[in-house]
């Protein structure tokens, strides 16, 4: 067993974890971002990290990569210039969109309506056209597309995407289409709607295989410079990507299908705190990662998190399968202000980013932000990311002092615990979005904190939700590096079946699942997954006859080997849409989409196993503080993560610090310390014959 490599690019810095699968232990670096060419970033993390380790670089297996070049390339507005071929009587599909406007009433006067990926002028229509189902009702006009094709390539474009009224139900027309751009417009990537989403609804499958070819050359240029970086270093290891639903891909596959890569650097997240919950013996888990600008949150249930069939990006919206992550603007950045008509304080969404940052920072921010609030309140200490910035307590004081004479509070340590309350509400607000809103009580799961900023406010979180044991993994700030590093090979496939239940047997539905999974299947084999170690999970969307949305039903082996296979996905249904609504028809059900995702085995790493210790902590102790806390001042403990031992018991209140963040445990609160590493906290005034250890016990 050699190393497995997790690579994290952010916006400021990139985390790099190398862990060692024979022992669990770890290495880690951190680097500058390197924006001009973030592969000159990588290479720097690897080396430092590989050199921490004291191992040349060709001993690197793999290297796990989550990327954030998709993400940025829609949110910066750099993408491709996309040419677009659609049905005749299509060609403004992309302006005639969805008629959503977000925001609440009367929000359409001042929303600013986003412009489409790919621009009218340059999208052409082609006569030919195919049935709803599968029938040609047209044939392809090949002269006609020949000319539009010219007039794309005369434009300029840079990709191009080809998306079909009914193409999901017959390619044909979509293929050759393909070799006619071959022809006119030769080496510019195509994309095909039939390709990156056969299914129903023509505005989603667009927009999506746009959204693909919008950011296709600029990740595919990307993957291409990484990984002839990676080997004129010495490395000669596969390099996979992340994709947004928590899976790998290999390093071909996201160039050719980008749009799976949109949500890869929170999935990374997910990913990382499953695997350390899992290991401190928790299945059911609220995720909550907060970053310098934003908070991730998502929902884990029996170690699976949650797979949503939307990923949103800014104002893009599309159907690609993504961890279930909501983002809410509340991060250490994020500014407190007091609007003068209303005078109630507001936290974010604005932020003082990476430059000049928060005025702790020194880097010339004046603003008051999160972060100098928890300086003002003594929950940070002198220095943070080891040693690289050194916070000015003064500068921190004057910026919350201007919050404070904003609201007439003669106290800036009020003004900070207001701005503190404030984020982590909104953080809470989040949090409800994934699980009460959802049909799920917070008080089943434990809480997984991590990120920079998240251990900072757990501790409160966990207070608001309910959710015990809160859980800190060991270096909470490069744990998307981590669950890059741990997590599987995943493919996918899906298809559009439009049948009433009353029009299908379950043997038709069984060979249709069986056609889906023996192509993920292949794909995946094609990436080195022998099918002997693949593991198949089937999902179904299904709605009554009539209805305007579809719920997915994932099959169980119960179910797949259920005589009426029909019969239990519709008991299943019933089941979901009950929670989800409260109610049931007697409408016929209906099948829309049938998906099957094929997954690798989890790599093998072992754990990592701290020396035992008593309960005491005191071999970590280095100071005592003053925090303000419950509205005065009272001492606190500061403690060196690295010193703590398994078994130890951290009362609070207390700091424990860290290279990558800082957690806070709030009086009445402790903090134990699991073999794995993890900090679990809990409210000290545990009921009678509470046993910590006990997983049953730890989730009442």
């Amino acid at each position: 067993m050699g190393y497995r490599l997790g690579v994290d690019v952010g916006g400021t810095f990139t985390d790099v974890l190398l862990v060692d699968q024979a022992t669990g232990a770890t290495f880690r670096a951190k680097t500058p971002t390197t924006p001009r060419d973030q592969s000159e970033g990588v290479l720097a993390g690897i080396r430092k990290a590989c050199g921490e380790a004291g191992i040349p670089l060709a001993e690197v297996d793999q290297v796990l990569h989550g990327t954030t070049v998709a993400t940025n390339a829609i949110l910066e507005g750099r993408g491709a210039r996309v040419g677009l071929v659609t049905t005749a009587g299509f060609r403004q599909i992309l302006q005639i969109a969805r008629s959503y406007v977000p925001g609440g009433l009367a929000g359409w006067i001042v929303w600013p309506k986003p412009e489409p990926l790919a621009a009218l002028e340059h999208t052409v229509e082609v006569a030919g056209r195919i049935a709803a189902d599968g029938r040609e009702v047209e044939p392809l006009d090949v002269d006609s597309a020949r000319r539009a094709l010219r007039r794309l390539a005369a434009s300029g474009i840079e990709a191009l995407t080809i998306a079909l009224v009914n193409s999901y139900a017959d390619d044909s027309h979509e293929k050759a289409l393909a070799a006619l751009a071959a022809d006119e417009i030769p080496g510019v990537p195509v994309s095909l709607s039939s390709q990156v989403l056969p299914e129903m609804r023509e505005y989603e499958r667009t927009i999506t295989t746009v959204a693909n070819s919008y950011v296709q050359p600029e990740v595919a240029r990307y993957v291409r410079n990484l990984d002839a970086a990676l080997r004129d270093s010495g490395i000669e290891a596969p390099l996979s990507i992340l994709r947004s639903d928590g899976g790998l891909t290999s390093a071909d596959k996201a160039a050719q299908d980008p749009v799976a890569l949109l949500l890869s650097g929170p999935a990374g997240g997910v990913t990382g705190a499953v695997w350390f919950a899992e290991q401190a013996g928790y299945r059911d888990l609220l995720t909550f990662d907060m970053g310098g600008t934003s908070t991730d949150v998502a929902l884990v249930l029996d170690g699976t998190p949650r797979i949503g069939r939307d990923t949103t990006v800014g104002d893009l919206n599309v159907r690609a399968s993504s961890v279930d992550v909501r983002t809410v603007g509340a991060g250490g950045g994020s500014i407190a202000h007091v609007p003068e008509l209303t005078k109630a304080l507001r936290v974010g969404p604005q932020s003082a980013g990476a430059s000049p940052g928060p005025a702790a920072y020194g880097h010339g921010g004046t603003a008051p932000t999160v972060t100098d609030a928890n300086v003002v309140l003594g929950y940070l200490p002198d220095e943070l990311a080891g040693g690289e910035i050194t916070l000015d307590r003064k500068a921190a004081r004057r910026a919350v002092a201007e919050v404070a004479d904003a609201m007439g509070l003669e106290s800036v340590e009020a003004a900070a615990a207001g701005i503190v309350d404030i984020v982590n509400e909104n953080m809470f607000g989040a949090l409800r979005l994934v699980s009460v809103q959802q049909g799920y009580d917070p008080r089943d799961f434990a809480l997984v904190a991590f990120g920079g900023a998240g251990p900072l406010h757990a501790n409160a979180l966990g207070k608001l939700t309910g959710a015990w044991p809160v859980i800190v993994p060991p270096s909470p700030g490069v744990l998307c590096a981590y669950g890059d590093a741990t997590t599987s090979p995943r493919s996918e496939a899906a298809r559009t079946v439009v049948r009433r239940f009353s029009m299908l047997d379950s043997d038709d539905l069984r060979a249709l699942l069986a056609e889906l999974a023996d192509a993920a299947g292949t794909r995946l084999a094609a990436d080195g997954v022998p099918r002997a170690l693949q593991h198949t999970v089937h999902e179904i969307d299904v709605r009554y006859h009539g209805q305007g949305f579809e719920i997915p039903v994932t099959l169980t082996d119960a179910m797949l080997k259920a005589d009426d296979l029909l019969a239990a996905v519709g008991e299943a249904f019933d089941v979901e849409h009950e929670r989800l609504f409260s109610f049931l028809l007697r409408n016929e059900k209906e099948i829309i989409n049938l998906r099957v995702a094929v997954t690798g085995p989890r790599p093998n790493i072992a754990g990592r196993a701290l020396a035992a210790g008593g309960t005491d902590p005191g071999g970590a102790f280095v100071r005592e503080t003053e925090v303000w806390a419950d509205g005065a001042y009272t001492r606190a403990a500061v403690y060196d993560r690295d010193k703590l031992q398994a078994g130890n018991v951290v009362p609070g209140p207390a700091i424990v610090t860290e290279m990558d963040s800082t957690t806070l445990v709030l009086p009445g609160h402790t903090a134990t310390v699991d073999a794995g590493g993890c900090l679990l906290i809990r409210p000290a005034a545990a009921p009678a014959g509470f046993d910590p250890t006990d997983t049953a016990d730890a989730r009442e």
